[in-house]
């Protein structure tokens, strides 16, 4: 894999992304899974919504990106390129059938456990802790490709190229699909609070 000068200034994780790859098979993917382990099966949870299937995809996951670690060509950023995979079995996930009744059953389990998580901690941490839960939970309930752009860009931190390279589609799409969604998000926000207040 060849580092131009340009590709390091444009890709600051390159140089990592090269040291991984220099690895053993076995040795890359410990370190794959250390440094993005979390990340991975939180952009996987945002998918699936549910913590055992997310723990089944995310071991999906690091199985294919094990297998296919040698056809790793360096156009995006390691980063950008795990997401990819994990992107696209979530999705898979998504449209298998057996699948849906578990997921509404997760969102009424998760829906009734929200209502008391908060109970014993000091007011203000409550509050923001309530706020960024609600956020999240509008975020979660945007169509699928609104919801994966915000998700990977404000969350996941990716630039727009980035998020471009992990969905496979044109930067301008990305920041179509983030106006949209934001849109999407700040009505949904204004109406819940017009529907409370």
């Amino acid at each position: 894999m060849k580092v131009g000068h340009l590709q390091v200034v444009q890709s600051p994780y390159q140089e990592q992304d090269l040291k991984i790859l220099q690895l053993n098979p076995n040795q890359a993917i410990e370190v794959i899974m250390d440094t993005y382990g979390d990340e991975i099966k939180r952009l996987i949870f945002t998918y699936v919504k549910n913590t055992s299937d997310t723990d089944d995809v995310t071991q999906e996951v690091f199985v294919t990106i094990y297998r296919k670690l040698g056809t790793f060509q360096g156009r995006s950023s390691l980063k950008s390129w795990l997401y990819s995979i994990a992107i696209n079995k979530s999705k898979d996930y998504l449209r298998s059938w057996q699948n849906r009744n578990s997921r509404l059953k997760e969102k009424l389990s998760l829906f009734s456990k929200t209502v008391n998580t908060d109970s014993d901690t000091p007011e203000d941490v409550a509050v923001k802790q309530n706020e960024s839960n609600q956020l999240l939970k509008q975020v979660l309930s945007l169509p699928i490709k609104y919801r994966e752009v915000l998700v990977l860009h404000y969350f996941k931190e990716l630039s727009t190229k980035e998020v471009g390279d992990a969905l496979h589609i044109k930067e301008a799409t990305v920041r179509t699909r983030l106006t949209r969604g934001r849109e999407l998000l700040k009505t949904i926000l204004e109406e819940r609070g017009v529907n409370n207040g």
